[in-house]
């Protein structure tokens, strides 16, 4: 077993082009002896926003703190808050966008792409 002190681990900026705004930190990973999925946290200050983007791994998010805009594959806006959570499936493309003035966080659950089947 391994307990991580979520608020000791630091969450950069995220360096993905189109990417603003937007921290993330890894709450349990393969640093800590996960082989099969991460665990990330996401800060999205306001006015910021994750790029329009697509995985070829499906994922699932649960809204921690605030309230935020998920955008699908189709370009539809979905309000999202605390109480909320949302499956990304493999290859749709989605954005999280943050409105408000407040911080917007969530946890984001994914395997481990570096995994090798």
């Amino acid at each position: 077993m391994k307990i991580n002190i979520n608020s000791e681990i630091f969450a950069p900026e995220v360096q993905m082009e189109g990417a603003y705004k937007v921290r993330m930190k890894i709450l349990i990973g393969p640093e800590d002896g996960s082989g099969n999925i991460i665990m990330r946290h996401f800060f999205i200050a306001p006015g910021g926003n994750t790029p329009y983007h697509q995985h070829n791994y499906e994922h699932v998010i649960k809204v921690e703190r605030g309230s935020g805009i998920a955008v699908d594959e189709n370009g539809q806006e979905h309000e999202l808050s605390v109480g909320q959570s949302l499956f990304v499936r493999p290859g749709d493309l989605h954005q999280f966008r943050n409105p408000n003035n407040d911080d917007f966080e969530f946890l984001c659950i994914i395997p481990n792409p570096g995994k090798k089947g």
